[in-house]
């Protein structure tokens, strides 16, 4: 199947959507056997699906992770390679699709914190969080500004595009299993979880100041009461309160004998959407609620630990496959013209991210912290950009913003995902081998385990 945007000669985001093939091969054996096109699609998707399980463990002996795996696979298929998928910039399809992988992803994240909720715990999230991301939004925003060219305004959205990371996609830097007490895996997955979820507000700001310019005044009071006090706090309130309903129902149907074994994997799944939908609602923040929620459902006493086992295995299938369809999509997607195009502004921004500004805005934001050198530096290093970047850049590109800012921005981010992805892709296995033989087993916290406080009150 093909999805395709129309684009300019020189890869500028326009309009339009429609369903084509362009595989010679596929042409000529549809011709010759009169099979109907989504037929080849599920072969492609069922031959990808079992080459990654079935090889599942001689990939694991790669030092690639599967990420760098799906988007070369992507390149493979796309227009550059056989030409069996050809996948352009449909924003609002891709839209969708990233929104159900970022829900998904966070819920898997807030379920598998495994510390409990004091300062302390989260020192190193703490940090993370309110010193690392706003210094890398400003450092990629005076970077945009001044060496780019970028008004203020998509500067600082390019910033906030740029801000989260993502451990979905390299698994060997999340917590791996429920009783995973690794300061290093923690940081970065609970990282992982809150800033995809609160660089919502800093892409607001982006886009008022590119759409209103200098009138602050028209928008800043707004975005501050509105975009960063209340959406943050519905978001948390509604991430609780949804959370709480739904695992009360679940005790009391489990106490009536009201749900089935095969079937209760899904309750997981209707906690993300439920929790997403209500918060949205309010004009609350859905990825800062589906994250507590995911919290909130590993913490809830009302649950037996099988049945969290179960869920978090479910969901954490889901990820991985809506990682794998995503990553397949973004290598599809890439256009060496409008790459080319940009790839000096690419390149420099996506050098300066990875090698430059995370690592010494890690290193500023961990001084005093009680983490070894070694540490310290791996945080630095694992700023994986990923699908949340993906989200906000086709969220952007959705409010219409300017073809003359859309276009390099899109590339851009694109391309540094991208990098990230390959760059990350094949160093993350070798180090963290290499960490896990020396501290893999250091911790500053002993991790709570599914099965304590477990009991049967409803109200948990």
């Amino acid at each position: 199947m093909t999805l395709w945007l129309n684009l300019s000669p020189a890869g500028e985001v326009l309009s339009g959507t429609s369903l084509i093939f362009c595989c010679d091969i596929q042409d000529i054996l549809r011709t010759c056997m009169w099979i109907s096109s989504h037929i080849w699609d599920f072969l492609v998707v069922g031959l990808l699906l079992l080459g990654v399980t079935l090889g599942s463990s001689w990939i694991n002996r790669l030092p690639l992770s599967y990420s760098l795996i799906y988007l070369i696979l992507g390149v493979v298929l796309g227009p550059y390679g056989l030409r069996i998928i050809d996948l352009a910039l449909d924003a609002e399809f891709l839209e969708r699709l990233t929104e159900i992988a970022v829900i998904v992803s966070l819920f898997t994240c807030g379920f598998k914190m495994n510390r409990p909720l004091t300062l302390g715990a989260w020192d190193s999230t703490l940090r993370l969080i309110g010193l690392l991301m706003p210094f890398s939004i400003a450092a990629v925003a005076l970077l945009g500004h001044f060496a780019l060219g970028f008004g203020w305004g998509a500067a600082i959205l390019l910033g906030a595009i740029l801000a989260p990371t993502d451990p979905v996609l390299a698994s060997e830097v999340q917590i791996n299993h429920a009783e995973d007490k690794n300061e290093l895996r923690f940081g970065l997955t609970s990282e992982g979880g809150l800033n995809d979820a609160l660089a919502f507000p800093f892409v607001y700001f982006g886009l008022h100041w590119l759409q209103a310019g200098n009138d602050w005044q028209s928008w800043f009071k707004s975005w501050v009461l509105v975009d960063l006090v209340w959406a943050i706090a519905a978001g948390i309130a509604g991430g609780v309160l949804v959370a709480k309903a739904i695992n009360w129902l679940n005790y009391c149907s489990h106490k009536s004998d009201g749900v089935e074994p095969e079937v209760e994997d899904l309750v997981a799944l209707a906690t993300i959407f439920l929790t997403y939908a209500c918060t949205e609602i309010i004009n609350g923040y859905g990825f800062v609620a589906v994250f507590v929620a995911g919290i909130c459902v590993r913490r809830s006493r009302s649950l037996m630990p099988e049945v969290k086992h179960s869920q978090l295995h479910f969901v954490g299938l889901l990820e991985k496959l809506l990682e794998a369809g995503t990553i397949l999509l973004l290598g599809v997607l890439l256009r060496a013209e409008p790459m080319l195009t940009y790839a000096g502004a690419s390149l420099l921004t996506a050098g300066t991210l990875i090698f430059l500004i995370r690592p010494l805005a890690t290193w500023i934001s961990t001084i005093g912290a009680n983490l070894r050198p070694t540490t310290r530096w791996l945080f630095g290093w694992f700023g994986i950009r990923g699908i949340g970047s993906l989200y906000y850049l086709f969220y952007a590109l959705s409010d219409d913003i300017p073809v003359q800012v859309g276009t390099p921005l899109s590339w851009i981010v694109l391309s540094t995902v991208a990098f990230s992805v390959l760059i990350h892709g094949i160093t993350t296995t070798p180090l963290m081998n290499w960490y896990n033989r020396r501290f893999g087993l250091e911790s500053r916290m002993e991790p709570e385990t599914l099965e304590a406080d477990i009991s049967a009150d409803p109200e948990a």
